[in-house]
């Protein structure tokens, strides 16, 4: 119990850093999702082309090498600085998960029940109509669990900013580590917990996102 109240208060100090490095991640990946999402479904070749690269590079490499590159490599090819840590952490994070909810994004409107937009266009909705008043707000539902499920896995994925020297609770965990071997067990143990009260409010929120998306789609 000693070894806990010496421990916990240091685990404390990067909780600020990880749960900035989440909400930052959470906005910045749900805006990717959206905008890839939609222009993997547009008309015009290039941009369907180019975001499909953009989508399948993500998917297919490390976030720890991407990480990486974005804070190591970047600068030293291109003598690109994004100006902080931070921001290479957050768009690391962002850009690789967005990159999957895209798919997800795409997935959603193309399920979404022909017959819907065969209704809109009867009714003499324009295109843009269709998309917001009728499609996109039964796609949104259809979007919800995998979106829960993905901000769960966006608090894990802020671990990895620790690589490139932010405190956040692992950070201070591997400084207690290193300081002291024999409390690496109880450090790790402590980390564990600290993620897993974080992912508790997550949890509940993806169940409400559950609940929320099995009303209002049309099946037809």
């Amino acid at each position: 119990m000693s070894a806990i109240s010496d421990i916990f208060p240091v685990l404390m100090q990067g909780i600020k850093i990880t749960v900035t490095v989440l909400i930052a991640s959470i906005i910045c990946g749900y805006l990717m999702a959206f905008i890839a999402g939609f222009c993997r479904l547009s008309n015009n070749v290039i941009l369907r082309k180019f975001t499909g690269l953009y989508v399948e590079v993500f998917r297919g490499t490390s976030l720890i090498v991407q990480l990486f590159w974005l804070y190591y490599a970047l600068p030293i090819l291109f003598g690109f600085d994004l100006g902080s840590d931070f921001w290479a952490g957050v768009l690391a994070i962002s850009l690789n998960y967005g990159a999957y909810m895209s798919e997800i994004v795409r997935g959603s409107i193309l399920s979404v029940a022909k017959g819907q937009t065969e209704a809109a266009t009867a009714l003499n909705m324009s295109s843009f109509q269709r998309m917001r008043l009728v499609i996109f707000p039964q796609a949104v539902r259809m979007m919800l669990p995998e979106f829960g499920n993905y901000l769960i896995q966006m608090l894990k994925a802020t671990s990895l900013v620790s690589l490139i020297g932010m405190t956040d609770i692992l950070y201070y965990g591997d400084i207690l580590r290193s300081s002291n071997l024999s409390q690496a067990p109880t450090v790790y143990l402590l980390v564990l917990v600290f993620y897993f009260i974080l992912a508790l409010p997550l949890i509940w929120l993806t169940r409400r996102m559950e609940s929320y998306s099995k009303k209002g789609v049309a099946s037809q």
